[in-house]
């Protein structure tokens, strides 16, 4: 069993978090997220922390453990919007990374690799939870006449006065409730490109897309956040 501290208070451990039975053997992996940060500056690269894995080794994992978690994390928690869930994600990646570290080839970085388990771990956890509730995107996309131009006009540019209107915490909280609105694929993407600052070709890898595909699913996902916040902001979503 692992015991984890929470990578969002730094001081409280969380303690008993279920894990599959075979990880008891595994030594406890422990670590805040400045911890974590600091740690990272002064450590040797991967390859060599990766064929100790493949090996079995457990201070291997315990080392990529306090070099990618709090990256993983914050991926893991923006794309389910949940501490708990977003902790055993965490768990689940590294339990998989161990157990399947002999079938990670070497064509793309092992970070990618990484990226890759969480993000189709927490996936995987939205479908088997069924909570997510998705809209039409059609309603918040902008609409266009025949020639071209926008059907409601004048097309109003209201990204100057958010700062005047709203402070910081609440656009965070309309952003967030937005995003959660999105298709989960298309939350992944906005979540890796927008905000972990990955590029088009990465998140395809990541995510098993065309970056033609990436590039369009981004898009619309803006373009639906966009009309989303209009709405909220008392102007057209179109």
């Amino acid at each position: 069993m692992l015991a984890y501290r929470s990578m969002t208070d730094q001081n409280l451990p969380i303690e008993g978090l279920e894990l599959p039975p075979p990880m008891h053997r595994i030594k406890t992996l422990t670590g805040t997220v400045a911890a974590l940060k600091r740690k990272r500056k002064s450590e040797p690269d991967d390859a060599g922390l990766i064929e100790r894995l493949k090996a079995g080794d457990e201070e291997a994992l315990q080392s990529l453990f306090n070099r990618y978690a709090a990256k993983l994390y914050n991926v893991a928690q923006r794309i389910l919007g949940d501490v708990a869930d977003a902790e055993e994600v965490i768990q689940d990646v590294f339990w998989t990374a161990f157990r399947k570290a002999k079938s990670f080839r070497g064509t793309a970085q092992f970070s990618t690799w990484l990226y890759r388990l969480t993000v189709n771990a927490a996936l995987g956890k939205i479908r088997r939870s069924k909570k997510n509730k998705e809209v039409e995107y059609e309603e918040y996309l902008p609409k266009f006449q025949q020639d071209g131009h926008h059907k409601v006009r004048p097309v109003v540019d209201w990204s100057n006065t958010l700062d005047e209107k709203y402070a910081k915490r609440e656009l965070q909280q309309l952003l967030k409730q937005a995003l959660e609105r999105l298709k989960p694929v298309d939350k992944s993407v906005v979540v890796l490109s927008d905000m972990e600052g990955m590029s088009d070709k990465e998140i395809a890898v990541m995510l098993g897309l065309t970056v033609s595909a990436v590039k369009t699913r981004l898009h619309r996902a803006r373009l639906f956040l966009r009309g989303n916040l209009a709405g909220h902001l008392g102007h057209s979503a179109a």
